[in-house]
């Protein structure tokens, strides 16, 4: 049964907390899993979540620390000393500790560096905060079985019991040679079927995937998520084997990258949240919304230079937001698509077929809401000619969005920019001003103002 946080038990953990009754504050949450533990405290006051953190072993808090919300664990660290804050990353995998240290001011950074018992351990945080973010050598572990090619299965079996503590969860063996240059794996079934004087070269295989120190993090996610891998090796230039990644941390990617694409796409230029302050809030949104004002500017300059048009046939005008709103739609639709396609590697062949297929189906899905806009129009109003320029319209508007929805998101990828940018307000507030001008350009030429 999963764990569940209700007002009773946060009423009793209070009163506990506030009577220092803290054996039975440790029972309660001894079978309790870190990441539930992690919520509570998000449900307590800052002190009594800090009191919480204190009073549990090092061991349990430290996976907390990496559960909690970051606004959160930041004024829990700035309460913790130095030496408190080695004691909970001295229990955590190398990465984990990289980021929350990674968090603290330069000072304080080198101060809980410092104050690291293991010389080991603080030099391989030193080493992964150098790595640029956002790529493999900043996402990756530096836990990991590593077995030299020359050994005997014999021999290795002893070694890697060593090296195994240390390791959560050992998903591969890594076979390097005299060089540290990974040369190939192993799995523990290799290892435990293998005879004890056979060399670790001659059983493991040389076919390994593996990312250089530099590379993207989320061409890293590509690359897992396509080969359907646990763990991969992080390499350098030379091939030397540095680390290793883990599922677990490239579902935080595609979490993080998730997110950012969907608040893009909602109009908002920075990561913000919904407790963040109305400031904060404020920056991330004006931006777009400041377009979409320019945008409804533009289309009130446009829809003014055809006022001939609207002094003849006042119709047109109550059909302005049907035209912009199907425009609109279309546009966002074919971006959503691409964007997607782009995220997973999928958008293959050139962008000219791209737009050739989209023309097409936009133009199909034109025709047929045109015929039955045309016939509404034709037996509501009796104008052949005013169904005729607005269904016709609606045709040419719907093929242009489409177009500018598949292209824009094609074009930003090529130069660089993050596409997920063009299914929100831009291409909307965009699509919306082409389809009025073009609706009503279409229509003053059929109709013959």
């Amino acid at each position: 049964m999963s764990f569940e946080i209700t007002n009773i038990f946060l009423n009793n953990l209070t009163e506990l907390i506030n009577s220092n009754r803290d054996k039975e504050i440790s029972s309660l949450f001894s079978e309790v899993h870190f990441a539930d533990i992690a919520e509570v405290l998000e449900e307590l006051s800052f002190d009594e979540a800090i009191y919480i953190i204190k009073l549990l072993d090092s061991e349990k808090t430290s996976e907390i620390l990496t559960e909690l919300d970051e606004d959160i664990r930041e004024k829990i660290l700035e309460n913790l000393s130095a030496k408190e804050i080695a004691e909970e990353v001295g229990e955590m995998d190398t990465d984990d500790a990289a980021d929350i240290i990674g968090e603290l001011s330069n000072e304080r950074q080198e101060r809980v560096i410092n104050a690291l018992e293991d010389d080991d351990l603080a030099a391989d945080i030193k080493e992964l905060l150098s790595y640029e973010d956002d790529t493999a050598g900043a996402l990756m572990a530096k836990e990991l079985v590593k077995v030299y090619e020359t050994w005997t299965v014999a021999g290795c079996m002893r070694r890697i019991r060593g090296q195994a503590k240390e390791v959560t969860r050992v998903h591969s063996i890594y076979v390097v040679d005299k060089d540290d240059k990974l040369v190939g794996r192993l799995s523990l079934k290799d290892l435990i079927i293998a005879k004890s004087d056979q060399k670790i070269a001659d059983i493991s295989k040389a076919k390994v995937d593996a990312v250089n120190v530099n590379e993207d993090d989320e061409e890293v996610a590509k690359i897992m998520a396509k080969y359907d891998l646990e763990a991969i090796p992080v390499v350098d230039n030379n091939n030397v084997l540095l680390g290793r990644i883990t599922i677990d941390d490239i579902v935080d990617v595609l979490k993080e990258e998730a997110d950012k694409d969907y608040q893009m796409a909602a109009g908002l230029v920075q990561d913000v949240e919904a407790d963040d302050s109305i400031l904060e809030l404020t920056r991330a949104r004006l931006p777009w919304l400041f377009l979409g004002l320019i945008g409804g500017v533009g289309a009130f300059i446009i829809m003014e230079g055809f006022h001939s048009v609207f002094s003849k046939y006042a119709t047109l005008f109550f059909f302005t937001p049907l035209i912009a709103a199907m425009a609109g739609n279309v546009g966002v639709q074919s971006s959503a698509i691409i964007v997607q396609g782009l995220a997973n590697d999928d958008v293959k062949g050139s962008i000219n077929s791209r737009l050739f297929k989209e023309m097409l189906l936009a133009a199909l899905n034109g025709v047929i809401l045109a015929v039955f806009l045309f016939l509404f129009v034709w037996a509501y109003k009796g104008e052949l000619n005013l169904a005729l320029a607005i269904s016709a319209s609606l045709v040419v508007v719907i093929i242009i969005a489409g177009l500018i929805g598949t292209f824009v998101p094609l074009f930003l990828n090529k130069r660089g920019i993050d596409p997920a940018i063009a299914t929100g307000p831009f291409i909307t507030t965009s699509n919306d001003i082409f389809g009025i001008l073009i609706y009503f350009m279409i229509a003053k030429l059929i109709l013959g103002i």
